[in-house]
């Protein structure tokens, strides 16, 4: 691959750096985006779901978001680049279908999600400390800051009473017209009275690979028109355990003595996700698989490889944090809420 010599400055705070390489293939992924060499597989076994492979996915997933500073915005189609991605993906896929058992009964799926199994937000709200809180921010910042927009590829692959009602969930997500109710505005005012870095991908290079294979999973399933059942229940799995989760935050906000600022973003979503799960569920779901009842699959395999991942970066969490370790792969520092 040629790649050219004359990025096109990108300008806005909106634009994130490159990130550390964190591995071989990583490595030659950011140098390519630099625009100096041509990027290849190595030849050797690569970890699907590893650090390396999956910050080099998310890189190159990031150029079809807001790309990177001083990275040359044509490199979004590059053949190689997208070449090598569907090579990635390829692996990731393989190792998901490989760990998630397959099914196709969507509605006992569904009714799963709303078992109140214990996790991270159970945690956060009974004795979490603030600097927990913190990190489990950071983790959930590298999606919420760009909140709803991986789930926006998939409208224009749906048609009909499906479309209408993701469209009615997306306007909410994107608040329903004033840009200040966007739901990754106010996940960002929380960071900063969290006394955090709220700029799209600070966090990058603090995030483990847990963090980023569960962004990475909307994104791929948001790109590819096959994966468009997936996307939905992937969705669907945020918006049904959205509410009960985001009570609890609220409450361990509460606790810590967070102010209302701090606590505006998951109050905000206890009632909204409420009413989502119920769209989802009869608006978006029931007129897809009544249309096109082979997708309930792909509906299922979104939701447990959802879940899976979810699982995997959840028992990251709750292990460091039983160590009294810190959950991310660099600390930040952060003033008190």
């Amino acid at each position: 691959m040629t790649t050219k010599t004359r990025p096109k400055p990108i300008s806005g705070a909106e634009t994130p750096e490159l990130p550390g390489a964190r591995g071989p293939l990583s490595a030659e992924v950011l140098e390519a985006l630099r625009g100096r060499l041509a990027p290849a597989l190595p030849q050797y076994d690569i970890e699907a779901y590893g650090q390396d492979l999956q910050l080099a996915l998310y890189c190159l997933y990031e150029l079809h978001y807001r790309g990177f500073r001083g990275v040359d915005p044509e490199l979004e189609w590059n053949p190689t680049l997208l070449a090598l991605r569907q090579e990635l993906e390829r692996i990731f896929l393989a190792a998901l279908r490989a760990d998630v058992p397959a099914g196709d009964d969507v509605e006992a799926e569904l009714r799963s999600l709303l078992a109140d199994a214990w996790g991270i937000t159970h945690c956060l709200r009974r004795d979490g400390q603030l600097w927990q809180l913190r990190e489990y921010v950071a983790h959930r910042s590298l999606y919420h800051l760009k909140e709803a927009d991986p789930q926006a590829w998939v409208i224009p692959r749906l048609s009909g009473a499906a479309k209408a009602a993701l469209v009615t969930i997306e306007h909410d997500e994107y608040g329903a017209g004033a840009p200040e109710r966007m739901h990754s505005h106010l996940f960002s005012r929380m960071m900063r009275a969290l006394g955090m870095e709220d700029r799209y991908g600070a966090y990058l290079d603090s995030v483990p690979a847990e963090t980023l294979a569960e962004v990475n999973l909307m994104s791929m399933c948001g790109l590819h028109r096959d994966l468009r059942g997936a996307l939905l229940g992937q969705f669907a799995t945020v918006e049904l355990t959205s509410s009960p989760g985001s009570d609890r935050l609220v409450q361990a906000m509460r606790r810590l003595g967070c102010s209302p600022e701090a606590t505006e973003f998951y109050a905000e979503h206890i009632e909204a996700d409420a009413v989502h799960e119920q769209l989802v569920r009869r608006g978006v779901l029931a007129p897809l698989l009544k249309a096109e009842p082979e997708l309930a699959t792909d509906v299922v395999f979104g939701i447990r490889a959802s879940t899976h991942l979810a699982a995997k970066l959840e028992a990251l969490l709750l292990d460091r944090w039983a160590h009294n370790q810190s959950s991310l792969l660099a600390r930040h520092d952060q003033e008190p809420c």
